[in-house]
């Protein structure tokens, strides 16, 4: 055999390698996904009706807010989205008005933003069937996909970058996927938050259940205030021509124009400057 035969036979032995080991990864993430959407549907009642196929009458000005993350994990990178609701909470005054809801899996608050009103839910499952936690607590409330505002981290935005998405697919996001899922459809607009990428030494996984670090810690004081900013705007937006102002909203009411300047496509998308 010429050494040119043997460097041909080396490589092909190498690519054979290289798409065995692929197919196993595509087979894993595949397996994972199936098994998640197994336990979401096995944790939501048997006699679960999709929201959307509800024939009772759906409130027409009753919105959900959810802050995706994981119990006991709060103030890591991966619950910034429970962090936001939180800020929410205390902007409207009902901070200490969490309360455990078995029916629902999750703790709420039930208030009101002019003649609107808002349930805000902190599912107590992990973030990867949040979504059973979203689809019980919209069904209690007869509250449509489309009024659903989850917040969750995003791994793809600085820390400082805050997106919203009006609905789409869950860019990969587990909690996300998870409420896709259970909701059996894509509508629901999402605040994406973002808290940049670990470095090439840190894996994914221990950098989002990390805390943030001190000086991230400055940068997000600023980023919880503005992304209530936003959810309020987000809020009230049909709301607008009303002379009253929300509960600690004022502030979002008069960026809400800046907000659609700056915005180049249907998704809101704003950047805190750290000056």
């Amino acid at each position: 055999m010429t050494t040119k035969t043997k460097h041909v036979t080396t490589f092909s032995q190498l690519c054979i390698c290289i798409s065995h080991v692929f197919k196993k990864l595509l087979n894993f993430a595949t397996m994972k996904r199936l098994l998640s959407r197994v336990i979401n549907r096995a944790l939501l009642s048997a006699s679960f009706t999709p929201v959307m196929a509800c024939e009772a009458e759906i409130h027409s000005r009753m919105r959900l807010v959810v802050g995706l993350g994981n119990p006991g994990y709060e103030g890591s990178r991966h619950s910034v989205g429970m962090a936001v609701l939180g800020a929410l909470a205390a902007r409207l005054g009902v901070a200490d008005s969490w309360r455990g809801d078995k029916h629902v899996s999750g703790e709420v608050i039930v208030s009101e933003i002019q003649d609107t009103r808002v349930v805000l839910l902190r599912p107590k499952l992990l973030m990867n069937v949040n979504g059973v936690s979203v689809t019980k607590a919209a069904g209690k409330y007869r509250i449509k996909p489309e009024d659903i505002l989850l917040i969750h981290d995003d791994l793809d935005k600085p820390l400082g970058k805050i997106v919203f998405k009006n609905g789409g697919s869950a860019r990969g996001h587990n909690g996300v996927r998870s409420c896709l899922d259970c909701l059996q459809t894509d509508v629901m607009p999402r605040l994406r938050v973002g808290i940049g990428r670990p470095s090439s030494k840190t894996p994914v996984d221990r950098y989002v259940l990390g805390r943030f670090s001190h000086e991230e810690q400055k940068v997000l004081s600023g980023v919880l205030e503005q992304s209530v900013d936003l959810i309020l705007s987000r809020l009230v937006e049909v709301d607008m021509q009303s002379p009253s102002s929300p509960p600690g909203g004022g502030q979002a009411a008069q960026k809400k124009r800046k907000t659609r300047e700056n915005s180049a496509s249907p998704d809101k998308e704003a950047t805190l400057v750290q000056s």
